[in-house]
């Protein structure tokens, strides 16, 4: 029961680092679209007449053309980053067998339907099978859930047949090449299922989200409250993708087509020049507008009550740690630098500031603030909010943010000097590092060799996680190292803290996560590298 249970908390943390590659490319993609829509508006070009020179509107066109890429085409890419992630090895072929195991599952659908006699263009079919154009195939439009089973199966069959023999009469179709075969092979099959399944399924995805929709301002409340006590654990972004990709997190017509998502409501409202219906903005209040209180206020406010509640001596020491964390939270989004600075000392405390977050977002919603994406940092706040339009009420957003970093800055002050929470510079000032190579640099006065990023020493790190043999496996998402170890209690916690790591978390005896910040893939690479492999 154990070991099915750390299996399964295993598979699913695995599967939210999966969903980091088109998420990624989403908000890249989000943001081109934003300054491209934008400033090739009317509303814009009336004001600036000098946009409407031709070469200026062509160029923002093709921008906004250009970042409905992860928009138009994203079941397919959750399709193939899913087994492209979960896989050891061999990972392009299970990117590929992805992308045809999608296909396949389609093409079943269409077969289907069409040998049922469904009319593909009938209004009631239409909305009783939820038909769409899948990749130029008249199918049933499963969003990001389709994705996530092809995904989950086709990196079962991959694990599975990837070292397939066959008799030396197919020998050809044998190894890796039957791998994208038997995916074709069961998502044909298991497609002809979904016509059978889906129309029910989809009822109770989509009666969940007019549930949530009935809560009112308090669905993004709890929603924000949610994903940060998730984040330790690195489950949030499961919820996230619900929220932001499904029926859960609203649905609507946009520009005569039928969305499912918040964050797909948002970006189709960016390429329609109808103005948003309430569809479209009641969804939004689950993305950034909702984070930016937080992010652009509060966090910041807590960062300068740690710089002041510590020591006078370490204030130099910490300054750049907690500068670093602003600056990832402002204008990158990446909150956990900071947030696990204070974690592990104070649970409540963090408790807190997800009740905060959550206020966020429902004060956001209640004063109509309209802004979108997905990182809730500086960036979005002008290219979502300040270059739309005064209908964003983006000016909202600094006043906020002020009265968040004042109430951080005051509850952190309190709470850090009430219950002399060990913050930052407030503990006994740390031996320094010298394990390895640090005790040349202690020697010659040079630091040491293949120092990451001016601060990482991936040698004492590796030892300080138990050494290559204690790692079965390792993988990063955003800001933290993901491994599997032999033993958890060989992870040496306090070394780590000390060689950089923001904070070390043990979800069993075998699961580890490392928080690193914004450098975690050179950190990882660098690991990876001493690795044996097999």
């Amino acid at each position: 029961m154990h070991k099915t249970k750390a299996a399964l908390w295993e598979f699913l943390q695995g599967l939210g680092r999966t969903f980091m590659l088109p998420v990624a490319l989403l908000a890249f993609c989000g943001i081109v679209l934003g300054i491209g829509s934008s400033l090739s508006s009317e509303a814009v070009t009336d004001n600036l007449p000098l946009l409407k020179a031709e070469g200026f509107h062509l160029v923002f066109t093709w921008m906004a053309h250009t970042g409905l890429v992860a928009f138009t085409f994203l079941p397919v890419l959750f399709a193939m980053a899913i087994p492209l992630g979960l896989a050891r090895e061999d990972k392009g072929v299970a990117a590929f067998s992805g992308f045809v195991g999608f296909a396949a599952m389609n093409l079943a659908v269409n077969f289907f339907l069409t040998a049922k006699g469904v009319d593909l263009k009938d209004g009631k079919a239409i909305e009783h099978y939820g038909i769409a154009d899948v990749l130029g195939v008249r199918s049933i439009d499963t969003g990001l859930l389709g994705a996530v089973a092809v995904g989950i199966v086709v990196s079962l069959l991959h694990q599975r047949f990837r070292t397939q023999r066959m008799p030396d009469a197919l020998a050809f179709f044998g190894g890796l090449r039957f791998v994208p075969i038997v995916s074709a092979l069961v998502m044909s099959v298991l497609g002809l299922l979904i016509p059978l399944l889906w129309p029910a399924f989809n009822g109770w995805i989509t009666a969940v989200g007019r549930g949530i929709g009935h809560t009112g301002v308090f669905g993004p409340f709890f929603f924000g409250m949610g994903e940060v006590l998730l984040r330790p654990v690195g489950l949030h972004h499961i919820l996230v993708a619900m929220f932001r990709f499904t029926d859960v997190g609203g649905s609507g017509t946009v520009c005569g087509d039928h969305v499912s998502g918040a964050l797909n409501l948002f970006y189709a409202h960016l390429d329609c020049p109808a103005a948003p219906d309430s569809a479209v903005t009641d969804a939004t209040h689950f993305l950034s507008q909702g984070k930016m209180a937080a992010y652009l206020g509060g966090l910041p406010g807590a960062a300068l009550a740690m710089y002041h509640c510590a020591r006078e001596t370490m204030r130099p020491q910490i300054k750049a740690l907690l500068v670093s964390g602003v600056v990832a939270c402002v204008v990158g989004g990446i909150t956990e630098p900071l947030e696990f600075l204070f974690l592990f000392v104070a649970p409540w405390l963090y408790g807190i500031h997800a009740v905060l977050v959550g206020l966020g977002f429902l004060t956001a919603a209640v004063l109509g603030v309209f802004i979108g994406n997905t990182d809730g940092n500086v960036i979005d706040w002008l290219v979502f909010g300040v270059l739309q339009g005064s209908t964003t009420k983006w000016y909202l957003v600094p006043v906020i943010a002020a009265v968040w970093f004042a109430g951080y800055y005051f509850l952190f002050r309190w709470a850090i000097r009430r219950f002399d929470l060990k913050t930052p510079g407030r503990d006994a000032e740390p031996e320094p590092e010298r394990a390895g190579d640090d005790a040349k640099e202690a020697e010659t006065g040079r630091p040491p060799a293949g120092l990451i990023a001016g601060k990482y020493d991936a040698v004492a790190l590796l030892d300080a996680l138990g050494g290559a043999g204690n790692i079965r496996s390792l993988d990063n998402c955003v800001t933290r190292l993901r491994m599997t170890v032999e033993d958890a209690g060989r992870v040496d916690e306090p070394r780590l803290k000390r060689l950089g790591a923001v904070g070390v978390v043990k979800l069993d005896a075998h699961s580890v996560q490392v928080v690193i910040g914004p450098q975690v893939q050179s950190v990882k690479d660098a690991l990876a590298a001493m690795i044996p492999v097999g």
